[in-house]
């Protein structure tokens, strides 16, 4: 029996009490109610917190089917997405991956490549990417809930006239995989006149809360990772995490932990890793976090760290810095793989110590140095140790920062579920480009910037 991911509060003491944590249960009980009755602010993007024990099994059924026909004709997926429509599918697919599954021969290659577009602007990458590709079998799959957000609909664009230039327009029918919203917009209109293989985005699932809809699981299943298995974590954890109880909930324990922080002017929370292959698990949690609760001018800043690469950078600033931080760490018990040093009898190198000891056991030493570093530098340090890195244990990951998160937004007094501000610079960049209807809106910009 796997067992769940467990919760370390006790390096950051003295900044938390046991007794601030259980004072803390009368408003996460309000939280509670709100999020599992579904009556607090935006509880129509609510429909993540069942999900796992809820999802459409048909639907799931032919995402699996998908993957393997993607498989078994392509050498490459083209994921084309931003924000939420890809950050939770590259965070899963690079932390159970081969770490240089794109670089690999296609001998030793046991899953297709993997490459993302549609999350930037550069004509840079766009151009390096089309050149890496336009040799390999290819198939996309365009995630877009409305299909006008600019950046996946440009990469669309270039990335179905190639694939029509390169097999013509039935074949690249079958290459072509489209997520998004089940009735309206634009792309579901394209979808449904090309009749291009559909999923559809949930209605009352926002993009950040996602990744274990069709939005993350296609691109997921189709690079070999098992979705039964990150389903059934995340089931568990919807089990484990639905107490009301915040002595029996480490998800509300690290969202009352959180906010006490905040409360005391710790306004900034790195999420840290010891694996590189967590790198853009961290970037999902920026954006969860980020999205959920910048807002009304309120919020903790969410930032990433490498270790023990960053140590070497932003240890500095975090050791001796404004003391404005604390550190969450994921903390992984047991490797995917593992290597030992050997010993070098003819040359010396200054740490023949090492000499029989394993890469794993010297990362979690330096893991134990920085906690104790940074705890002695004033930093609160939250530890969250998950057993291994697997299909399970992501979807258990998941599914408690999905659930921390929105009890933890609801007791900063906000509304966790929506976005305002994201819309900000889209109107701008859209009057600047000249789209119809923007015309007023530009010549007002202009005149501000000169």
């Amino acid at each position: 029996m796997n067992r769940g991911i467990k919760l370390d509060l006790s390096k950051a003491v003295p900044y938390i009490q046991e007794k601030e944590i259980a004072d803390m249960q009368p408003d996460l009980s309000i939280a509670h109610d709100m999020i599992e009755n579904k009556n607090g602010s935006g509880n129509n993007l609510l429909g993540w917190v069942d999900l796992p024990k809820y999802y459409d099994r048909d639907e799931f059924n032919r995402i699996k089917a998908a993957a393997q026909k993607i498989k078994e004709n392509s050498d490459a997926l083209i994921v084309i997405g931003v924000g939420g429509s890809y950050l939770g599918a590259r965070a899963a697919i690079e932390m159970l991956s081969h770490s240089f599954n794109n670089v690999l021969s296609k001998d030793k290659r046991k899953n297709l490549a993997v490459f993302y577009a549609g999350n930037n602007m550069s004509s840079t990458y766009m151009y390096d990417l089309v050149h890496t590709v336009e040799e390999m079998d290819l198939s996309i799959n365009v995630i877009s809930k409305s299909g006008t957000t600019t950046e996946p609909a440009i990469a669309f664009k270039i990335f179905k006239k190639l694939l029509e230039e390169k097999y013509g327009k039935e074949e690249a029918r079958n290459r072509i995989y489209v997520t998004t919203d089940s009735k309206k917009g634009v792309l579901r209109k394209i979808a449904d006149r090309e009749e291009y293989e559909t999923f559809s985005i949930p209605d009352d699932v926002g993009g950040r809360y996602s990744v274990l809809t069709s939005v993350g699981l296609l691109p997921i299943s189709a690079a070999g990772i098992d979705i039964d298995e990150m389903m059934r974590g995340a089931e568990d954890a919807c089990l484990e995490y639905k107490v009301e109880d915040l002595q029996k909930n480490p998800a509300y324990q690290y969202a009352a932990a959180r906010n006490i922080l905040y409360r005391k002017g710790k306004v900034i929370e790195m999420i840290v890793n010891f694996e590189p292959c967590l790198h853009y698990f961290g970037e999902w949690w920026k954006q969860l976090f980020a999205e959920s609760q910048g807002k009304d001018n309120k919020g903790i800043f969410p930032a990433s760290v490498d270790f023990s690469t960053d140590l070497h950078s932003m240890g500095q600033y975090i050791q001796q810095g404004l003391r404005i931080m604390f550190e969450t760490f994921i903390n992984v018990e047991k490797p995917r793989r593992e290597i030992l040093i050997k010993k070098d009898i003819e040359d010396p190198d200054g740490i023949d110590f090492l000499d029989g000891k394993s890469m794993d056991f010297i990362n979690h030493q330096a893991f134990k140095g920085a906690v104790l570093a940074h705890n002695k530098g004033n930093v609160p340090v939250i530890i969250l140790n998950v057993p291994e890195l697997t299909a399970y244990y992501f979807g258990y990951m998941v599914y408690f920062f999905e659930k921390s998160c929105g009890i933890s937004g609801y007791l900063m007094g906000i509304n966790p579920f929506n976005q305002p501000g994201v819309e900000a610079y889209k109107k701008n960049m859209l009057a600047f480009l000249g789209k119809p209807g923007y015309e007023y809106k530009k010549k007002k910009l202009e005149e501000i910037l000169n």
